[in-house]
């Protein structure tokens, strides 16, 4: 492998994605670092349980190594959101405990029960479409119940969770496994809407058939032992992305993203770079052109402008920061080099875009998102390398 690329051991491409050879982008995803990001969550949880959130294609990673990564490490508890990436997930691991945090699907009741998945259910409808298939098969089937604490999108109001109170035989034979709800602010731990939440969360899981609870995603998960209950659901931090904004980042990351330069040209003071000439050179310069765009999942907002006062976007390449100039385009980002010594860099020579120096953090800042969307929006076309892992 090129020499700025991370160093890690037993490195193997995915199956499923072109080889290296003929992509002019590389995905590599460090198994490694994805377990101790999760030893590390786990170790803070304790002695709460800590789960995987494995949804979004594991924020992008590839849901069957990272889950099976996890696993190694000790992971037995796993939440995706639909039940298409349960069934995935099901093949993969098959003793694993899976729930579907998007809840049950009109009319899926059997699908989820042949694929021993939990739904995490969130209206009397979906309870009684559950319910329903306990007693048509006789059967304890387990799943969770979600109680909107505040963030109002899916969850059991306060008043259907006293209905259900008021008439527990609508819970039928189902295994009530899991009370869950989810923080609306815990990106900023001294919110007072987290201290509300939880104060509702108790009251309304008080009312329920007794079962282990969770309420804490990334951020709830770091904020401290009130947010922990029996089980904490950490997705972006598994990934190395920091769940606080403004904080030092105590994950390691697990995503490098490296694009190939395809030609290095010399342009004269005045020359205009891209579609809609939005970038001009201020200085005879030095442009790269690198293999990568928004079709890739490197959003057209971090786009260079000649005017732009805030951060400039920037990619590292031969030890050195380089800003990107011009607008990205569907395949390509160009970049100015001329501050690089000029035997640096050339045609083949790897720009890393996500990694050690440049961070999925950054990079979300730049673009004016978060995280989460710049990992999962990563495209299909990198060749995906993925590192060993640790077995148990």
């Amino acid at each position: 492998m090129e020499q700025n690329l991370p160093s890690l051991s037993g490195v193997d491409w995915s199956p499923d994605a072109p080889p290296p050879t003929v992509t002019p982008a590389v995905l590599t995803v460090d198994l490694m670092a994805l377990q101790e990001n999760y030893r590390t969550l786990r170790k803070m949880a304790a002695p709460a349980e800590c789960a995987g959130v494995v949804k979004g294609d594991a924020y992008g990673t590839g849901l069957a190594p990272a889950a099976r990564a996890l696993w190694a490490a000790g992971c037995r508890v796993f939440f995706v959101a639909v039940p298409a990436e349960g069934h995935t997930l099901r093949l993969t691991l098959p003793e694993a405990v899976i729930y579907v945090l998007g809840g049950l699907l009109p009319g899926a009741a059997r699908d989820y029960a042949a694929l021993d998945l939990r739904p995490v259910l969130g209206s009397p409808e979906e309870i009684a479409e559950w319910a329903a298939l306990c007693r048509e098969e006789g059967r304890h089937l387990p799943a969770a119940l979600h109680v909107d604490t505040g963030i109002n999108r899916l969850g059991l109001t306060p008043k259907q969770v006293e209905w259900l109170t008021a008439n527990p035989r609508d819970l039928g034979d189902m295994r009530v496994s899991l009370i869950v709800s989810h923080l609306a602010c815990a990106d900023e731990p001294n919110n007072e809407m987290n201290r509300i939440q939880t104060e509702t969360f108790d009251t309304l899981r008080n009312l329920l058939p007794p079962a282990p609870a969770s309420i804490a995603n990334s951020p709830g998960t770091l904020n401290g032992p009130a947010y922990h209950y029996d089980l904490v659901r950490p997705g972006i931090a598994l990934y190395g992305g920091n769940p606080f904004a403004g904080r030092a980042n105590p994950m390691k990351p697990v995503t490098y993203l490296y694009g190939t330069i395809l030609q290095v040209r010399s342009i004269p003071c005045g020359a205009s770079v891209g579609y809609g000439a939005t970038w001009r050179a201020r200085r005879d310069s030095r442009i790269a052109v690198i293999g990568a765009g928004y079709r890739d999942g490197y959003f057209r907002s971090l786009s260079g402008r000649s005017d732009r006062s805030e951060e400039h976007t920037q990619v590292y390449i031969a030890g050195q920061f380089a800003p990107v100039v011009g607008r990205v385009s569907m395949d390509m980002i160009t970049v100015d080099i001329t501050d690089l010594p000029g035997d640096t860099v050339r045609r083949g020579t790897k720009a890393e875009l996500i990694g050690n120096h440049v961070t999925v953090d950054d990079v979300a800042r730049w673009a004016g998102t978060i995280p989460y969307e710049v990992l999962t929006s990563l495209g299909s076309r990198y060749a995906r390398l993925y590192s060993a892992y640790e077995e148990n």
